[in-house]
């Protein structure tokens, strides 16, 4: 953690700064580059997803949690935890999609701090007993594994199979995923990679039964509020993901929006999540999750080294080949982007850039620094 690093206090009073390292030119260039390339994707979400963003025919594709249109692209850069750019409605709670997945992941950080998950590579149905892992090819499914998305879990899960996303091609554009949703053999849990986002519920649901609480109360406890994030985010399930544990109605939230639901935040929140980050896990001397989580966090899979638990890596310049390849990243459809260049001390999120466009803005970013 750097020794001038600057942390917001809770609301809405936090430090800009024109003394960084920047050219403040390079920097405007940056922020218009982003202006500029706004997201094709439709205005009106739930119009998007129906049209087939995720390539999916009916009524398999049907939207089975709540959404909202999006609104103008928004985005915050910082360096050492001050402003020094920002755009759009920044307090806007927006959809991120598939960036709700990083926040899966410090639930499940959180969980391993306090012994609640022992070891993240022994099996998941030894603590998790409710028929989801069982043989012949689910039993040995370890923690690592679904977050990871190696765990080739197979079955249906709110009425989505996971077959749903076979063959699915994070490259494709929307809407040409050919073999997506076309059934192929199963792996051994371990040996294949695949992003799936049935198998992500099925790891949002598992880390709901060891909790035994509703994991937005988790997040909310010992993350949110004590970075100071704002009462205003949201995170939802499913209509149809209520289970009942100790007598008590929860809902088991989505790790993504591809059928509704996920995470719905604002850009100032998710810099603060990002800030965090950089520090590895430590908000103003106070460590809100284990240094050790966020290094197994930020150490690529074996089966794809631009992935780690949960956040997207740069190992191999395959995010943005224009940022450091120290940098990871929060990454949603949209595209929804929270960037952590840890070396440069700096955090941006980007909100609805073409994701194409997105490595563009990493360029500008890189060549205003000093």
């Amino acid at each position: 953690m750097s020794d001038t690093c600057y942390f917001p206090p809770a609301g809405n009073d936090w430090q800009s700064t024109t003394d960084a390292p920047v050219d403040a030119d390079q920097l405007a260039a940056a922020v218009a580059f982003a202006k500029r390339h706004e997201s094709p994707m439709d205005r009106n979400i739930r119009q998007a997803l129906e049209a087939g963003h995720f390539s999916e025919p009916p009524p398999i594709n049907e939207i089975i949690g709540p959404v909202k249109s999006r609104q103008d692209p928004s985005g915050m850069i910082l360096h050492d935890g001050r402003i020094i750019a920002q755009w759009g409605d920044i307090d806007c709670v927006d959809m991120t999609f598939s960036a709700t997945k990083s926040y899966l992941s410090l639930c499940a950080g959180l969980a391993v701090d306090r012994g609640l998950i022992p070891d993240i590579d022994a099996a998941v149905r030894e603590l998790v007993d409710d028929g989801g892992f069982e043989p012949p090819q689910n039993h040995t499914i370890t923690w690592r594994q679904l977050l990871q998305l190696t765990s080739e879990w197979q079955g249906t899960l709110w009425d989505k199979p996971d077959s749903i996303d076979h063959n699915r091609s994070l490259g494709a554009a929307a809407g040409s995923d050919v073999l997506k949703g076309q059934q192929r053999q199963m792996q051994p849990p371990g040996s294949f990679w695949e992003y799936n986002d049935v198998r992500v519920n099925r790891l949002a649901l598992a880390l709901l039964r060891v909790w035994r609480r509703p994991l937005p109360e988790v997040l909310r406890e010992y993350i949110m509020d004590p970075i100071g994030a704002s009462a205003d985010w949201q995170w939802h399930g499913y209509g149809n993901s209520y289970v009942e544990i100790d007598g008590q109605s929860m809902q088991s939230v989505s790790g993504g929006a591809h059928w509704g639901g996920g995470l719905w935040i604002s850009s100032r929140d998710h810099a603060r999540v990002g800030l965090l980050m950089a520090n590895r896990g430590n908000w103003q001397g106070q460590q809100l999750i284990s240094e050790s989580w966020i290094t197994e966090s930020l150490t690529p899979a074996a089966l794809n080294p631009s992935y780690g638990l949960m956040w997207w890596l740069n190992t191999t310049g395959e995010q943005a080949a224009s940022a450091p390849k120290s940098s990871f990243f929060a990454r949603g459809v949209g595209a929804n982007m929270i960037w952590v260049a840890p070396e440069q001390k700096l955090v941006a999120v980007v909100r609805w850039i073409d994701r194409d466009a997105f490595d563009g803005f990493t360029a500008e970013v890189m060549a205003a620094l000093r």
